[in-house]
C-alpha cells in the first residue's frame, strides 16, 4: 500500500468511514437538529455548528497549501472560526454541505499527490504529508468534542 493511500484510508477513517477509533466527525453530526446544533455548551463556547465550519475551514486551508491555490476561496470571509447562531435549518444543511465538499477537494488533492510530493515541505517545517495526518487529527480531535458537547447537552 501507498503512501497516498494510507493517507486517504485515514483520512476518510477520520471523516465517514469505518474505523476501530468510534465515532468520526461526519458520523458525530449524523442525524443531529438544526436546535442541537446552535446550542452551546456554555458560554463563550463555540455550538457544534461552529466546529463544523472551523472543520471544514481546515480541510480549506490544508487543500489550500497542497495546491498552491490562492487565498480567499473559502465559502466565508474571514479564518478559523466562524460565528454561527440560531436553529436554521437551511443553514446548518449548508454548512454540513459546505464540510462535505472540503472533504472532498482536499481528498482529490491528497490522492493526485506523487510520492516526492508528499514528502515534500509546503510552508514551514512541514511535509504535504504531515499536514494530511494533522488535518486528520484535527478532525478526530473535534468529533470527540463534538461527542462530548452532545452529552453536556
Amino acid at each position: 500500500m501507498s503512501d497516498v493511500t494510507r493517507l486517504l484510508r485515514a483520512l476518510d477513517q477520520g471523516y465517514h468511514r469505518p474505523s476501530w477509533h468510534g465515532t468520526n466527525l461526519r458520523g458525530s453530526i449524523r442525524g443531529l437538529r438544526p436546535a442541537a446544533a446552535a446550542r452551546r455548551p456554555g458560554r463563550g463556547r463555540h455550538n457544534i455548528q461552529e466546529i463544523v465550519v472551523h472543520c471544514a475551514y481546515w480541510k480549506y486551508a490544508v487543500w489550500r497549501l497542497l495546491t498552491g491555490a490562492k487565498r480567499g476561496a473559502f465559502a466565508h470571509n474571514g479564518s478559523n472560526w466562524f460565528p454561527r447562531s440560531g436553529a436554521d435549518a437551511a443553514a446548518w444543511r449548508a454548512d454540513v454541505a459546505l464540510l462535505d465538499d472540503m472533504h472532498r477537494r482536499l481528498r482529490a488533492a491528497v490522492a493526485s499527490l506523487t510520492p516526492r510530493q508528499l514528502s515534500a515541505h509546503g510552508k514551514g517545517r512541514f511535509t504535504k504529508a504531515d499536514l494530511v495526518a494533522g488535518v486528520t487529527a484535527h478532525d478526530l480531535y473535534h468529533a470527540g468534542q463534538i461527542q462530548l458537547i452532545k452529552r453536556f447537552l
